[in-house]
């Protein structure tokens, strides 16, 4: 049987329409959807490591989006599902101008990222980021990659070069990769500042917009 979410309101699917062509741009084609009551929790991975070796942290972007009140949720399970981020936006494409019924693509697919979510309790606040500093940071890191890559990089030479830029931490815990996800997913225009909150394995910067969270390797 199909699974169906019906969306809030059209402001609602506009935001998650393009959070999803932001996600598909910027990070992997993969998406875990969570529903807890009437809210939607979406995870996208901007980056993760490439293999066993490699000591880049897992940098996640997320975003919750408001659902309709369900008459009959006590009889609905809860949705948990890692899907292809493309078919998600082919269902939504099929919804039309004015629907808000989204279903669900039937197949799953695996993401080693997805295996493993970051808490919703037990984060502990500190302090805060300045926004524009983080969206000057993404864009000068973004600056670097271009003028260090030559036209037709291999793989390896992509992944040392972004490692080396993306991996210089402009906080405890905070690599410049976090600022990179935050400003692809739009998540600091108008921003005056990111909050922090961490736990011992994650790090979360927060705004209005949305969460990108970042788990280190060794955690």
């Amino acid at each position: 049987m199909t699974t169906q979410l019906e969306l809030a309101d059209h402001q609602t699917r506009d935001d998650l329409r393009v959070f999803l062509e932001r996600l598909q741009r910027a990070g992997q084609p993969e998406v875990r959807i969570l529903t807890r009551g009437d809210a939607l929790a979406v995870y996208g991975c901007i980056q993760a490591p490439a293999g066993l070796l490699d000591s880049v942290p897992v940098v996640l972007g997320m975003r919750a989006f408001a659902l309709r009140p369900r008459l009959d949720a006590g009889n609905d399970s809860e949705v948990d599902l890692t899907v292809s981020g493309r078919a998600l936006l082919d269902r939504m494409a099929r919804m039309g101008l004015l629907g808000l019924r989204l279903e669900l693509p039937e197949m799953t697919v695996a993401a080693a990222w997805a295996g493993i979510l970051p808490p919703t309790s037990g984060w502990e606040s500190d302090g805060v980021i300045d926004g524009p500093s983080l969206s000057a940071v993404a864009q000068q890191g973004i600056t670097r990659v271009a003028e260090a890559l030559p036209a037709d990089p291999g793989d390896p030479l992509v992944r040392q070069v972004r490692r080396s830029v993306w991996g210089v931490e402009i906080a405890p815990g905070v690599p410049a990769s976090a600022a990179f996800a935050a400003e692809v997913l739009g998540f600091l225009p108008g921003e005056p500042t990111a909050t922090v909150a961490r736990t011992l394995t994650w790090t979360r910067l927060s705004t209005s917009r949305g969460h990108v969270l970042v788990r280190n390797f060794l955690g």
